[in-house]
């Protein structure tokens, strides 16, 4: 337990706890709010998807669920983390938003700013660890003022 209390595992509890509460949001709560919610959420979700999955290449080996990095992690700059530090969290959170809006479902935007929320301190526990162990992180956030969502947030 110890391992997994050091490594950060509770952020990831946290987060499985919100995803698994705003999949049965979708489920359980549904609305038709018109074709232009539908059309909003779908271009929001498809962002989304193509932030997190460019996170996901270009991250390769390195990606972890946990805020502490993996052994010999090296600083990745490239490609969507030019834009945003954390373009996976960013991109789960834009797919969400834009999910629950399709689908209507007003308990499922609640539950994606909660884990926005989340994913912001999380990654706020992360950067402090990036710092200390990965060369050139500093810098690196200060080039890269986005923390989430290039160009938002």
């Amino acid at each position: 337990m110890r391992r997994f209390t050091a490594k950060g595992g509770w952020w990831v509890v946290a987060q499985g706890v919100l995803l698994a509460a705003l999949a049965a949001a979708w489920v359980m709560w549904r609305e038709d709010w018109g074709a232009a919610a539908v059309a909003g959420g779908a271009v929001l979700a498809g962002a989304g998807a193509a932030l997190a999955g460019g996170g996901f290449l270009a991250l390769g080996e390195q990606v972890t669920p946990y805020p502490e990095p993996r052994p010999g992690a090296i600083l990745v700059g490239r490609g969507v983390y030019r834009l945003a530090r954390h373009p996976i969290y960013g991109g789960i959170v834009l797919g969400s938003a834009g999910i629950s809006l399709a689908l209507g479902s007003w308990p499922g935007l609640l539950l994606t700013a909660a884990l926005g929320g989340q994913f912001w301190l999380k990654s706020g526990f992360e950067e402090r660890r990036l710092v200390a162990r990965v060369a050139g992180y500093e810098a690196y956030r200060g080039r890269v003022r986005r923390r989430l969502i290039p160009w938002v947030l």
